[in-house]
């Protein structure tokens, strides 16, 4: 009887071990998806992390405003006389960012003011990515004609001044909040429309389009689950970068008050109103104004934690 040697042992246990780890990593690799790995790789970005944090709480305060405001910081558009004596109090223990020039607590205006100002952030943005997103595809999967009549509409869009060519729509169309939405989305549109024409022209000549488009696949069919899917990733980063941007302008609109009209809180209304006392009053402007700045840069660095986490490039995770 011929025994195998400790070599031998030990060459098919070496053998065993390989075949088990290989196994287990195509087990892992058939598991991993774009959006888990992309998961995995923005939860290391600490910035995209607080990001989403502090826009998550941003969230449930606006949200969740109505149970709790009123009963501790007052009623937001309340006035009367017997308000006067409260007139533009400094900040305090019971009026963490002061009162206002009618005597209305601050903290409470910028709590409602957050409810419209991201109403209309993802309002508009949806909005102009939907448009976006129909023109995009339309130019980019037909091309010709169309791709040259859009995209030269898209650069007669982008040949105004982004701000400039809202205020000028808001003059006509009117004031409200409605017409913001409006404004917004529609002048946004030729952005989104670039990206997921770029997104589309890279995928839509790979091997499964005109597998899809042989077996008789419908125009729409292909874009909505063959290219769309492929093509997601640049649209969710740009639209949450959007957002913030939606945000600034319906402040800037606020401000020159063509947009929320009062007494409805609007964080531009807000810097608006507390201008003029600056010098004595600074929190009535300051505050409202940070509160643009953390909530905008918040969308931009969960924006481009995104397109990091996206990028099929990566290969750290």
């Amino acid at each position: 009887m011929i025994y195998p040697s400790p070599l031998d042992h030990q060459a098919h246990q070496a053998v065993a071990e390989t075949t088990v780890a290989a196994r287990a990593n195509a087990d892992e690799g058939a598991s991993r998806t774009l959006w888990g790995d992309a998961f995995g790789r923005l939860k290391k970005n600490k910035l995209a992390v607080v990001a989403a944090i502090w826009i998550l709480f941003i969230i449930l305060v606006a949200a969740t405003a109505d149970l709790w405001v009123p009963q501790t910081l007052g009623d937001p558009n309340a006035t009367g006389a017997n308000m006067a004596a409260e007139s533009r109090l400094p900040p305090s223990l019971e009026h963490p960012f002061g009162t206002d020039t009618l005597g209305r607590d601050v903290l409470s205006r910028v709590i409602y003011g957050a409810r419209i100002s991201l109403t209309v952030g993802v309002v508009a943005t949806g909005i102009s990515t939907i448009i976006g997103l129909v023109m995009g595809a339309i130019a980019a999967y037909y091309g010709g004609i169309w791709d040259t009549i859009i995209m030269r509409l898209a650069d007669i869009f982008l040949a105004f001044p982004y701000t400039l060519f809202v205020v000028a729509m808001i003059a006509v169309i009117g004031n409200g909040i409605q017409n913001v939405f409006i404004a917004i989305g529609i002048l946004g549109w030729p952005s989104i429309a670039r990206v997921f024409r770029s997104a589309i022209l890279s995928v839509k000549e790979n091997d499964y389009v005109d597998a899809a488009r042989a077996m008789g696949a419908s125009d729409v069919r292909i874009v909505a689950r063959h290219i769309f899917p492929n093509s997601v990733a640049s649209i969710v980063v740009y639209a949450t970068m959007n957002i913030g941007g939606a945000i600034l302008t319906e402040s800037a609109l606020s401000f020159l008050g063509m947009g929320v009209v009062p007494p409805d809180p609007s964080w531009g209304t807000l810097i608006q109103s507390g201008q003029q006392y600056l010098q004595t009053e600074p929190w009535l402007m300051i505050l409202p104004g940070l509160a643009i700045l953390s909530t905008v840069l918040a969308f931009t660095l969960l924006g481009d934690g995104l397109r990091d986490a996206l990028d099929v490039k990566m290969k750290d995770a």
